[in-house]
């Protein structure tokens, strides 16, 4: 199934992206940037991103299941992915104060 027609992506081409990018590291974050850098094209449009997103979430699910980790070893992993979140987020919103308003 063509998923880009800008750049005359299939489906198959994405997936086997997507597991070359994962052998190299399994538990690194893969998003549509990382799939068409590593095919050597970039997104034009951009509409196709969210059918890659939604192709990128399977492929990385069915590779999890089928590699030799255990349960722990994900929790663990998901624990690093939280705390990341907590160390970098923000406390402000694009740069607005806590009582700021729009309206």
């Amino acid at each position: 199934m063509l998923i880009c027609h800008c750049n005359i992506i299939t489906e198959k081409e994405i997936e086997e992206a997507i597991v070359a990018i994962l052998d190299q590291d399994p538990w690194q974050l893969v998003v549509p940037a990382k799939v068409y850098h590593w095919m050597h094209k970039r997104g034009r449009c951009c509409g196709c991103f969210p059918n890659v997103v939604e192709t990128i979430i399977r492929v990385t699910e069915n590779y999890h299941a089928r590699s030799e980790a255990d349960a722990v070893t994900i929790v663990s992993h998901l624990d690093r992915v939280r705390g990341l979140r907590v160390q970098f987020g923000s406390s402000t919103h694009e740069r607005r104060k806590a009582g700021h308003r729009a309206a």
